[in-house]
């Protein structure tokens, strides 16, 4: 592994996950890989390096739950080696994580995301309403959309939203393993990182001076019982909302739209029932979910299902193959938007993870989604092609283009 060629990272890769994630076949369906995981007859896997890896949604669900399970404090292992500058909560165990989320909860109500569906509305009919002929759907709408919303929460302004792009796509590859990235990759990363934060030093202090109705200003001004967020604590949180607040809503809207695009009988469904849109959006979300997969550390010694995971141990939790578990999910690979509708008992999908993790920016993703692809599929829209190519991130799964033809 040390001069990271293509062939040294492949074998390692499948060392170290059991699979290749550059294989095209994976990268185009990974969920065929999941299903041979499954009928192993095995839930808990230990690869040729020691990682314990799951495709099992009990296991998935029980581990995100339980208070036994966390985060490495710095040291990711065969994972990554983590530095402790900008380290968000989404990383860290408690008491850090539950004060840290504590606080930006208070700037992140959902009555504050609701508050957002008129002008979610209205740039979904702008960016919309110019499309005709050929036209890439992720381009025009699935990357713009949440990056306009979530800038404007934190009080971005316009002209700096473009600056966001190349940090954002380095930030969201530095995601995966650092054995799976090129040195170039992981020194883009860090220094993305350090653009980000230096970004946000300077606004954050702007609005120390002159407050706005803005996200930015809450959390600059948030406190709990005379607790506040640190500089520090307050940079990585700009980061993880900015990153987290786009990144997985474009590969949902993108993930989502072409499930519909491929099942017209399921994309006629769609369309004949608005009111079933939320529900619709839940199997969209279990179907193709826009992270695959999450990592925990054992914090002490855990037996599951009878084998012992010892105190620092790495487990693999593949949620996206847990969404198709058969033990769960009847008919697992088959797009039902009706899976989730009132009425019947369909067990939670983990695309938002579960337990204390669970994503803060679920009910906005889940608003951006429904809006975006119900005005979309009002329109006469469909694939201009089938090969198609995604991008090259292991942990965020989505297109990088995706190419359709919307007729007036």
């Amino acid at each position: 592994m040390e001069d990271r060629t293509g062939q040294t990272v492949q074998a390692g890769s499948t060392a170290v996950l059991g699979f290749d994630p550059g294989d095209p076949a994976f990268r185009a369906d990974p969920y065929a890989h999941y299903r041979t995981l499954g009928a192993s007859g095995q839930n808990l896997h230990r690869t040729d390096v020691g990682l314990r890896v799951t495709a099992s949604y009990e296991l998935c669900e029980r581990i995100l739950r339980d208070p036994r399970f966390g985060h490495r404090p710095s040291d990711g292992g065969v994972w990554r080696e983590a530095q402790a500058r900008h380290r968000s909560f989404l990383t860290m165990d408690p008491p850090d994580h539950t004060r840290l989320r504590r606080l930006v909860s208070k700037a992140f109500t959902p009555r504050l995301v609701e508050r957002l569906r008129p002008r979610v509305e209205e740039l979904v009919d702008a960016l919309l309403s110019p499309l005709s002929g050929e036209v890439d759907l992720i381009a025009a709408l699935a990357y713009p959309l949440p990056v306009i919303v979530i800038s404007e929460m934190l009080g971005v302004p316009a002209e700096d939203r473009d600056l966001f792009k190349g940090w954002s796509d380095s930030l969201a590859r530095g995601l995966d393993p650092d054995f799976l990235l090129p040195e170039t990759e992981i020194a883009q990363r860090d220094a993305a990182r350090e653009e980000f934060a230096e970004y946000f030093r300077e606004l954050a202090a702007e609005r120390r001076a002159e407050p706005r109705d803005d996200l930015l200003s809450a959390l600059v001004g948030v406190s709990d019982g005379g607790d506040v967020l640190s500089e520090q604590e307050l940079l990585a949180t700009c980061i993880l909302l900015l990153v987290a607040g786009h990144e997985t809503t474009v590969n949902l809207i993108g993930n989502g739209a072409l499930a519909l695009l491929r099942d017209p009988a399921q994309a006629r469904l769609f369309r004949e029932r608005p009111g079933n849109a939320a529900a619709a959006v839940e199997e969209l979300l279990r179907f193709d979910p826009p992270v695959q997969l999450t990592l925990r550390s054992a914090l002490e010694d855990v037996e599951l299902n009878g084998t012992l995971v010892e105190r620092g141990k790495l487990v693999l939790l593949l949620t996206g193959a847990a969404n198709r578990d058969p033990a769960v999910f009847d008919d697992p690979d088959r797009l039902d938007l009706l899976r989730y509708a009132q009425g019947r008992e369909t067990p939670k999908h983990l695309s938002f993870g579960h337990g204390a993790h669970f994503c803060l920016g679920a009910p906005l993703a889940r608003l951006e989604g429904r809006v975006a692809l119900g005005r979309l599929f009002e329109r006469d829209v469909a694939l201009a092609s089938d090969d198609l190519v995604y991008r090259d991130n292991l942990v965020l799964r989505g297109l990088r283009d995706l190419p359709v033809i919307i007729r007036a």
